[in-house]
């Protein structure tokens, strides 16, 4: 049989190797390139340095010989082997509902993402003044509930956030009833806070508290998580500042809420013209729409009315 051909280096230059070493190589799968210079006259590489390479690189020489028939048997995706010990976690019939649900909205649901910075210093002291009022009775408002209420009173200014894509239409609800991510041991849930924009601040976060602890229980009923018109995922409390979430269909957005961090803002001029300027307490909220519903000028819209209620809280109440 004739010698295989001599092979290049990678910068292109010929290596120079005896009929034998090539013909070795070539039966062992061995790049000759990546022997490199051998100890034959003027670098010449011999059978001895074949055999050398191979002694010292059997994985590597192995691993070259069978990749020709292993390539053309191999199907697309090969998982990585174990390296050392692990566990294989069982799918639970509520992982794969999740995993299912996630996947269909990614390749289904054109998303698009708006970012909004929103100042939450009122919301904070008001927060703080409500707490004190309530503290006899027991209760304590979370930022959360606020957040809840602002999404909820921004869906009466622009309802069209507040639909969803049915194929053929698209449903425009005349109710809010606002899904609430919650963590639980078997995978994420999302109750539903029903009437959000009828419910005062204690009602919504006496019905987030019931609704998180059946939640983590098992015992929520399915009218209490199926459905919904709109959902919140709020991460803030584990220190995320942003992040953008994905939308739970049939609904047309989801808002995604990282924590507060201080910041300094310019907050006016003074009287020679100047900026001043201020340390302030803000939160970055994410907006995820489904552009066949929410077109970005009405994402954006919804995002301003959502920003006007939390900088100016005492407008919740009125």
């Amino acid at each position: 049989a004739p010698a295989p051909p001599a092979p290049k280096t990678a910068s292109g230059g010929r290596v120079f190797a005896s009929p034998l070493a090539r013909s070795m190589a070539s039966e062992m799968g061995i790049d000759l390139a990546a022997i490199g210079s051998g100890s034959g006259p003027n670098g010449r590489i011999t059978k001895s340095d074949v055999e050398t390479f191979a002694a010292t690189a059997p994985a590597a020489a192995a691993q070259a010989t069978a990749a020709p028939a292993a390539a053309a048997a191999a199907p697309a995706y090969v998982p990585a082997a174990a390296g050392g010990p692990h566990e294989d976690v069982p799918l639970s019939n509520m992982r794969k509902v999740i995993a299912d649900r996630l996947c269909a909205s990614k390749r289904e649901v054109p998303h698009y993402y708006l970012s909004l910075t929103v100042g939450v210093d009122s919301l904070l002291k008001m927060r703080t003044e409500l707490n004190k009022k309530l503290e006899k009775d027991g209760t304590k408002l979370s930022v959360n509930d606020f957040i809840i209420k602002a999404s909820a009173l921004a869906m009466a200014k622009v309802p069209e956030v507040n639909s969803s894509w049915q194929d053929t239409f698209i449903r425009q609800y005349d109710y809010v009833d606002i899904c609430v991510a919650v963590a639980t041991p078997g995978g994420l849930m999302t109750p539903i806070v029903p009437d959000c924009d009828r419910l005062g601040l204690t009602a919504i976060s006496a019905k987030v508290k019931d609704l998180a602890g059946k939640a983590k229980e098992g015992g929520l009923q399915p009218h209490e998580f199926q459905g919904g018109t709109f959902t919140i995922s709020n991460l803030g409390m584990f220190g995320i500042t942003n992040f953008s979430a994905i939308i739970n269909p049939p609904q047309a957005a989801i808002l995604a809420v990282g924590g507060s961090e201080d910041r300094i803002i310019k907050a006016g001029m003074d009287e020679d013209g100047n900026p001043i300027y201020s340390a302030s307490k803000v939160m970055t909220v994410t907006l995820s729409c489904d552009h066949r519903v929410v077109d970005g000028a009405v994402g954006a819209q919804w995002l301003q009315a959502f920003k006007g209620y939390i900088e100016d809280p005492m407008s919740m109440l009125l």
